[in-house]
């Protein structure tokens, strides 16, 4: 069985390890991976454009290809595919606007009755600094396009929101990510991340995790990609999964059925639990980074036929291991921003499973920082805490030149 994942990070390094784990004989491939996934596979090394992965995977007798990154779903990577015969994990490229069109999004959960926030959409940056003078509440701004998963900006105040607006729609800090702009209702609470696996029939959730998003401890500074995770979210009581189901998952599944939006892949719902309801505040047509790194190592079933039973609408069941995890994220000093690569990694033989490689690379035997998002570190325990332990003390016996992480996962 020959496996094709794309992307180049930890999530793609997490599911590479659990499928070989799952099943060993398995070849894998990734495009274009990282320092990690070498090890466990083939790196396609040249550059290759949609078309261009699309006749590797016909003339290499790719079986199943896995899409971690956005950025192929965007370019329509998934119809392409189809049109070839080929089985894919992803959305074609309408229903991939639920992630890459915030727009899009927002219009579809109040059309098939979706909690969330209440919004208003504006292409003109006049209008919508007009809007917040006519507002009494905190808001979030937010590019319509996702802008690598940092394109939302919290704001405390009027002044602080008009400078956002600025530097997105003046400014053009996210590029073409932000010719439209949502104002977003703030909503106070705890978030929550439900990775889902979708088979054209059915939605079934992962379990739930809490996903760190901010640079600073205590969720301050910049939106990043995520510094870190920890399963299951303490927050997602029966209560609240009860709410979700019938709020937010069974519209949504309506809403796919009727828009004509069904697909096999992912779909992962970015939660907001207040006091008295939990609000969608965003989907992602994909498995999230770093929720993929925190949950796989939990999940007892065999991920791989997972995989194979969406392609045939087979009833979908999930077992997991009643245990907990923290996943740590080492970044290299200046991330979201401008960070500096190349440094030496010291460490990683002593470091026991799980971990994962996110952006760095192997030069003459020595590991090296190539990105921003440097390594994922996991613990495993049987509570919350023992799990947060575990993975801090993992991390201390890691080192490279300007190395950063937060110290307040899990807290």
């Amino acid at each position: 069985m020959k496996v094709l994942i794309l992307g180049n990070g930890g999530r793609e390094h997490a599911i590479g390890k659990k499928f070989l784990k799952d099943f060993p004989t398995i070849d894998l491939y990734f495009y274009p991976g990282n320092g990690g996934t070498e090890e466990i596979g083939k790196n396609i090394k040249n550059t290759y454009t949609t078309l261009d992965l699309c006749l590797y995977a016909k003339k290499n007798a790719i079986d199943i290809t896995i899409v971690g990154s956005e950025t192929f779903l965007l370019d329509g990577i998934v119809d392409v595919f189809k049109n070839f015969g080929l089985k894919i994990m992803g959305p074609h490229y309408l229903a991939a606007r639920l992630e890459g069109d915030r727009v899009f999004s927002k219009s579809f959960m109040k059309k098939y009755g979706v909690r969330t926030p209440k919004y208003e959409v504006f292409s003109s940056y006049q209008k919508a600094v007009d809007f917040l003078e006519k507002i009494n509440y905190s808001v979030a701004i937010k590019t319509s396009g996702i802008a690598g998963g940092k394109g939302v900006i919290l704001v405390k105040n009027k002044n602080e929101a008009k400078k956002a607006l600025t530097s997105i729609m003046i400014d053009k800090k996210f590029g073409k990510s932000g010719n439209k702009v949502i104002i977003e209702e703030f909503l106070k609470g705890n978030e929550s991340s439900i990775i889902s696996i979708f088979n054209g029939k059915d939605i079934i959730p992962f379990l739930s995790a809490k996903d760190y998003k901010k640079i600073g401890e205590k969720e301050t500074g910049s939106n990043t990609g995520g510094m870190g995770t920890i399963a299951p979210n303490p927050y997602m009581n029966d209560e609240v999964w009860i709410d979700f189901k019938k709020n937010i998952l069974e519209p949504t599944l309506k809403g796919l059925f009727l828009e004509k939006l069904t697909f096999f892949g992912f779909i992962y719902f970015g939660l907001m639990i207040t006091s008295n309801s939990v609000y969608l505040l965003e989907y992602n047509t994909r498995m999230g980074d770093p929720e993929t790194q925190t949950l796989l190592p939990l999940m007892e079933s065999n991920f791989f036929q997972i995989i194979q039973s969406v392609f045939i609408q087979k009833e979908i069941s999930i077992s997991w291991k009643k245990l907990c995890s923290c996943c740590i994220v080492l970044s290299s000093k200046g991330y979201p921003e401008q960070y500096e690569s190349g440094k030496i990694i010291n460490g990683l033989n002593y470091l026991k499973e799980p971990f994962y490689i996110a952006g760095a690379k192997k030069e003459k035997e020595k590991w090296m920082t190539s990105h921003g998002r440097v390594l994922n570190i996991v613990g495993i325990g049987s509570t919350g805490d023992s799990a947060r332990k575990i993975a801090y003390n993992k991390v201390k016996k890691v080192h490279f030149e300007n190395l950063y992480f937060r110290k307040d996962i899990g807290l």
